[in-house]
């Protein structure tokens, strides 16, 4: 695809979107009930950062939140890490999901390669969680006890999670797709009580038994002493091996007249446990407070995603990324959530495109991988797709290059509005967001989020405009986590956020505000290549490379040699039926000299097989960079977290080269 300049307006407002988005009706209760008028997202985002105590109370109350208790104080201190919020209330999760639900409105649609697509009404939704809820109750789950999932983004899974969170007990959960002691590695630290699994699970046709990892999994959970086991790929799967195993329609058939019982819990206790992609050591287990998670959500799924209860909500995700508890957020709002389990090129690549067209599907979140494959790949999804519902494509993961948001324009809806989005796991949301009264510039996120004082700052601490540094955040925020599960003295979350600029939250993402105040993210700052102490974040490179058809991904990493030089290696996947030769070698450095620097165009380029990735597919720069640098294998990175470790040998080789020839 032509290269687009980053900057450029490719899609604003109507005055109808305008007027018709949540976060107007939002700026109105405000001038009604509060006297403030603010006129543009600029100045009403500057005053949610700057009175956060104001502005997070004003969302309690715009949302009326339900409490048993009244809050004490809206935040103790401004000092980070130790804000706490909302002292002395009581809230529940799950009741804010069903509190004004009509019974016969669509509240889920699933589908997965083997099951068809399916409506569950909120009617049903609620007597499936109040049955799971007896279930779990008849098992001793009480309040803080920990229920963890083995199980892939399908229905039980989001009904075994509200009945945990409205027990006030803790969820975590893992794809299944994860190996044997990547989930060890996560559930072992938490000591569950209660199990939920699948046998197996479906992946682009194939079948994954995964019967004997669980026993594997389970025999080192000690505390384990239940089991709700979902037949997925076998209807006569046998888990009489597991401890104390209770079938899921056996959890649902006692449909009583009951009604759901609620455990208020103190706003600042646990809702779930979140886990690190786990590269390297054990993965951290961040914990989530009920009341946090519960107010964040609300702000950014209401006012940043833009929906209500006519909007049909989708991201691709698996159990064991955060996208997976933002989508199931989407039933605070009242609109229907959309799930899929399976490869998003199941029979073909216009998979998550048909989906759309046959849910009827508002808004579809996806990965700036997958809509830059698109890209590569030349589908024409508006051509060949009902997609008149679509009103917005949310993207995150890693940047979307300019071309990917042109992309979308030209290829998908003319009048779409595109929301590049950048967070994480640590606070389960994006800071930096969507706003559809605002305009969209190809590269750049639209706004930073309302209530998050982010900002960019320079090595010394310094904040600045139109220039790339350190993505901080300066005052406290809802859904940090309260601690890491286990991390008695604090010493593990102060050192993940805190060890650079004392008291102040660093991200890890390399971040430019512009003068509009848009933004835009370049990737890792602890992976940016550094060439004659002028930096580049690795998403402009890949971004260079992108424009090379033959190359289907791209990886590169920065190795100093302590003499202030450095050797840059590029590695190169070609797409089927092409070679990497002097040719394309050529190209590729000319396009990072012209749309890069010519000082960053890489020391030489490699073909390889495959670029190692996270289960949730991130590129592990970091821990590629540390194996070239000579660090061993298993002290750089976690091969359970990987979704392909067996690309890591290549790497291991070459590292040993690289020794051989220095040696020499």
């Amino acid at each position: 695809m032509k290269g687009i300049e980053e900057g450029t307006l490719l899609w604003s407002p109507s005055n109808s979107w305008k007027e018709n988005a949540n976060i107007t009706t939002y700026m109105k209760w405000l001038k009604q009930h509060q006297s403030l008028d603010f006129h543009d997202y600029a100045s009403l985002w500057k005053w949610s950062v700057n009175h956060v105590e104001s502005f997070w109370e004003s969302i309690w109350k715009y949302f009326d939140i339900q409490s048993v208790s009244t809050y004490d104080e809206v935040l103790t201190t401004h000092q980070m890490p130790g804000a706490k919020w909302f002292t002395n209330s009581k809230i529940n999760y799950t009741e804010h999901v069903f509190r004004n639900y009509e019974r016969d409105k669509t509240a889920i649609i699933h589908q997965s390669e083997d099951r068809k697509l399916t409506t569950v009404t909120w009617s049903e939704l609620y007597n499936d969680t109040v049955a799971v809820q007896q279930k779990l109750l008849e098992l001793g789950v009480q309040k803080g006890d920990r229920v963890v999932a083995y199980a892939p983004n399908i229905y039980e899974s989001t009904v075994c999670f509200l009945a945990t969170a409205s027990l006030g007990a803790i969820w975590s959960s893992a794809s299944p797709d994860f190996g044997t002691q990547s989930v060890i590695d996560r559930f072992k630290q938490i000591e569950p009580k209660v199990m939920i699994t699948v046998d197996g699970y479906r992946y682009n046709g194939k079948v994954f038994d995964r019967t004997d990892v669980i026993e594997n999994i389970q025999s080192e959970l000690p505390t384990l002493q239940a089991t709700i086991t979902i037949p997925y790929l076998n209807g006569n799967a046998d888990f009489s091996n597991l401890k104390n195993p209770v079938s899921w329609f056996e959890a649902i058939a006692d449909k009583k007249d009951e009604r759901l019982t609620y455990e208020h819990v103190e706003f600042n206790e646990p809702l779930w446990i979140l886990f690190s992609s786990g590269t390297t050591g054990k993965p951290k287990p961040i914990v989530q407070s009920q009341g946090g998670i519960l107010l964040e959500h609300l702000k950014a799924l209401t006012f940043h995603v833009d929906l209500d209860q006519d909007d049909r909500f989708f991201w691709y995700t698996t159990t064991g990324w955060m996208m997976w508890n933002f989508l199931v957020g989407g039933l605070l709002t009242g609109s229907t959530i959309i799930l899929y389990d399976g490869s998003p090129a199941y029979k073909d690549k216009n998979m998550l495109w048909r989906l759309a067209e046959e849910t009827k599907m508002t808004v579809l979140g996806t990965s700036a991988s997958y809509i830059t494959s698109c890209m590569k790949d030349n589908l024409e999804p508006g051509q060949n797709f009902d997609l008149s519902n679509l009103k917005c494509i949310a993207s995150t993961g890693s940047p979307l290059p300019p071309e990917g948001f042109q992309w979308c324009y030209d290829h998908v809806k003319n009048d779409l509005w595109i929301a590049s989005v950048s967070g994480g796991t640590d606070v389960c949301t994006a800071f930096i967001l969507g706003m559809p009264t605002l305009p969209v510039y190809a590269g750049e996120l639209q706004c930073r989020g309302l209530g998050a004082k982010i900002e960019s700052f320079t090595e010394a601490g310094e904040p600045e405009i139109e220039s790339v540094g350190e993505l901080v955040l300066t005052e406290p925020f809802p859904s940090m986590p309260i601690y890491f599960w286990g991390d008695t003295d604090g010493t593990r979350l102060r050192d993940s956020y805190f060890d650079m600029f004392s008291g102040i939250w660093r991200h890890g993402d390399y971040l430019k505000i512009t003068d509009r105040q848009t933004c835009v993210i370049y990737g890792r700052s602890d992976a940016t290549i550094n060439r004659g102490g002028v930096r580049i974040g690795t998403s402009e490179i890949y971004r260079a490379v992108d424009h090379i058809p033959e190359v289907a991904d791209s990886l590169i990493v920065d190795i100093p040699d302590g003499k202030g030089n450095s050797f840059v290696p590029l590695f190169v996947v070609m797409k089927d039926g092409h070679t990497l030769d002097e040719a394309i070698k050529k190209q590729i450095k000319q396009q990072i000299r012209t749309q890069c620097s010519p000082r960053h165009a890489p020391t030489d380029i490699y073909a390889v097989n495959g670029l190692p990735k996270t289960l949730n597919g991130k590129k592990l720069e970091i821990p590629v960079k540390k194996i070239l640098q000579g660090k061993p294998l298993d002290k750089v990175v976690n091969t359970g977290s990987l979704s392909n470790p067996e690309t890591l040998d290549y790497f291991v080789e070459f590292a040993e080269k690289m020794q051989t020839a220095n040696a020499k």
